[in-house]
């Protein structure tokens, strides 16, 4: 099986055709401007010494090289064998709220783009561990299965927006238990929660989703999201801010983190509360607890490995570029006695 690391340079081989054409006009225009100066009986007794066949062959052994060093920079590789990895690591569901408080702007740029962020940052440094992505508001949805797929966990996290899920509110309860009912007990992994909340539960019972989750061997780690002094939530149109978000007295409503909920929650679940700032990774931090947690095998895939070969090809493409070099344009005497096509001078 082969394969090329850097496949775009294989682009530069297009200069190849591009070369002889320039090299066939150039040859083209040299010989009708001394076809001005002399007729070509007296041009030929003039360039006797030099060979004809010296600058096309000079012209295809620099292709040649050219070409080598073009395949070489693409760096071919070739798979040798087969071999079976160990998949490892801990079961992680990310439930990130998404309701229309996390737009508010007391961490930078808003609550829910500074969690995405940590959310990206945590899958680069994932290396085996199963992610599965949360959201919720009123409701809770799973967003993507738990996948060791890291490229496309960032696609859906890119998608992620507080109008996805259309039941208004902030149901913490609704995330814990649709992380119960997504993960599979059946495969003795350790499997974690992170919920990424401000925190203001407004439906149903977290802690009593949180104690079965506890009961099931689930840690739950919370990371709040906000300040507790309070913040209005901008609505903004086409062209900017256009308001604040009211409530149906007209009032403006002031969003604040709850702490307390989010500290018990993971006090229950047996996790860590963390509280989110501009300045700190949290989910950093909550990754370091994770990869001291006991890993466990669930699956195995086979790997080819690949072996680079660009060195053969970078290698003889300089050789080719030295021939080149020591090929002259003149012709070699003793050779030229034995050439059949060669005009004998009858005097001679």
């Amino acid at each position: 099986m082969i394969r090329f690391a850097h496949i775009e340079y294989l682009y530069f081989l297009a200069l190849l055709p591009a070369a002889i054409i320039v090299y066939w006009l150039t040859a083209y225009a040299r010989n009708k401007a001394m076809s001005r100066f002399a007729e070509l009986n007296i041009l030929d007794r003039l360039s006797q010494s030099k060979s004809k066949v010296a600058r096309p062959v000079k012209l295809v052994v620099f292709l040649l090289a050219l070409a080598f060093l073009i395949v070489g920079l693409a760096n071919p590789q070739i798979g040798t064998r087969m071999k079976e990895v160990k998949q490892e690591g801990v079961d992680l569901f990310i439930a990130l709220d998404v309701s229309l408080s996390m737009k508010a702007e007391d961490i930078k740029p808003n609550r829910l783009e500074k969690a995405k962020l940590e959310i990206r940052n945590l899958i680069d440094r994932l290396g085996g561990d199963r992610i599965g992505l949360i959201v919720f508001a009123g409701e809770a949805y799973t967003q993507f299965p738990l996948t060791t797929d890291y490229s496309a966990a960032n696609l859906f996290i890119d998608a992620v927006e507080t109008d996805m899920v259309p039941t208004p509110g902030t149901s913490l309860r609704s995330a814990i238990k649709q992380a119960l009912e997504s993960f599979d007990f059946k495969t003795p992994s350790t499997k974690v929660v992170v919920l990424i909340t401000d925190g203001e539960n407004t439906e149903g019972d977290a802690l009593t989703a949180t104690k079965e989750a506890a009961e099931k061997g689930v840690i739950i780690y919370t990371i709040g999201m906000g300040s507790q002094a309070g913040v209005p939530i901008p609505i903004y149109d086409t062209t900017g801010q256009h308001d604040f978000k009211r409530d149906a007295n007209g009032n403006v409503v002031v969003t604040r983190l709850d702490e307390l909920s989010l500290e018990k929650i993971a006090t229950t679940g047996h996790g860590v509360y963390y509280r989110a700032t501009n300045a700190v990774d949290e989910l950093g931090e909550v990754y370091k607890k994770i990869n001291g947690l006991q890993k466990h095998q669930f699956g195995v895939k086979q790997i080819t490995d690949f072996e680079d070969r660009f060195q053969f090809f970078i290698g003889f493409g300089i050789l080719l570029l030295l021939l080149e070099l020591f090929i002259s344009e003149n012709k070699v005497l003793w050779l030229a006695k034995w050439n059949p096509t060669q005009k004998r001078d009858p005097f001679k």
